[in-house]
């Protein structure tokens, strides 16, 4: 072997051994310590990865969990409370119990309640469709039917239904992570509690057109009459841009709301007994009776107290 390779040999094995020794330096000149409980935290996450919590993966909620004074705003939907819990004891914080939450889709448009105008024969997706026109019956709010939901969801707890065209959620899979609400470009997914025993009540429309035009794109459309507002006795409904809302927080599953709606747009799920509007109504006519009887009663008494002394000012 020649000296010059000899050389060549040395000189390059010196100038690998300086660089190696300057990139240490510098990495540890730069280098950003990490907290240890990143990845305890990371231990005990799921590892869906599924974005449900507001983070890139379970790694980013950890590391946001550590540097978070409290985990008030940090919630993992897919690992649930247990999960949550198991955070909480590495972190040494107190966390608040949630209640279970699943997807629920907000559209009554059916083929039968919402038919068709015209044949979309482009690429099967909904954020496609939604891109080039209002969609192919005569509700420009409702699913696309495309399945971009069903796509989104890692959990397998959504198919599309072929005799409605319209996603369904299985709840047992369900885990409220809400990837498919993000991937509805019409947003008409909706994440909302379970509530007890599974039992729930929404508005199953997000059609903002006034009453005649709603329904005339779909027969199950809310037509934001307002008579389910006027019903609850309980605060849960309001009504905006010409379509109800319930919030379930304020819900008490009394089902009135849904006896009372002229268009079937509300729904009740899992409820033990078959819903009986008959005696609902029946209910609803017997409290507006009492009330309006206590109203007549309370407007005799006031005149009744005021009647002694218009006397005495005509006496005076």
């Amino acid at each position: 072997m020649s000296s010059t390779i000899i050389w060549t040999i040395a000189i390059i094995a010196l100038l690998g051994l300086v660089l190696a020794v300057v990139l240490y330096l510098v990495a540890e000149k730069f280098k950003v310590e990490e907290d240890p409980r990143i990845d305890e935290v990371e231990k005990v996450m799921p590892g869906a990865n599924c974005g449900g919590c507001g983070f890139a993966g379970c790694r980013a909620f950890a590391d946001a969990a550590v540097k978070a004074p409290n985990l008030d705003n940090n919630f993992c939907p897919v690992g649930g409370n247990d999960v949550m819990k198991k955070v909480a004891a590495i972190l040494g914080y107190e966390v608040k119990e949630k209640a279970p939450m699943v997807a629920v889709v907000r559209c009554n448009g059916t083929c039968e309640n919402r038919p068709k105008t015209n044949v979309y024969d482009g690429f099967a997706s909904c954020k496609v469709k939604a891109a080039l026109y209002a969609g192919d019956t005569g509700c420009s709010f409702g699913c696309l039917g495309c399945g971009d939901c069903v796509a989104a969801c890692q959990f397998g707890a959504i198919t599309m239904d072929p005799e409605t065209g319209l996603p369904v959620v299985d709840e047992e899979k369900c885990t409220g992570c809400g990837a498919c609400s993000k991937a509805c470009p019409k947003s008409v997914i909706e994440v909302r509690a379970k509530g007890p025993r599974g039992m729930r009540m929404f508005v199953s429309c997000v059609n903002h057109d006034k009453g005649p035009a709603a329904r005339k794109a779909c027969a199950a459309a809310c037509i934001g009459c307002g008579i389910c507002a006027k019903t609850c006795t309980h605060g849960a409904i309001t009504l905006e841009n010409n379509v109800a809302y319930i919030d379930y927080s304020k819900c008490k599953l009394c089902r009135e709301c849904e006896a009372m709606c002229p268009t079937g747009a509300i729904h009740g799920v899992n409820f033990p007994k078959p819903l009986d509007k008959d005696a609902i109504k029946a209910r609803i006519a017997e409290r507006q009776k009492k009330a309006k009887e206590a109203a007549e009663a309370a407007k005799a008494a006031e005149a009744a107290a005021a009647e002694p002394v218009k006397k005495e000012e005509n006496n005076g």
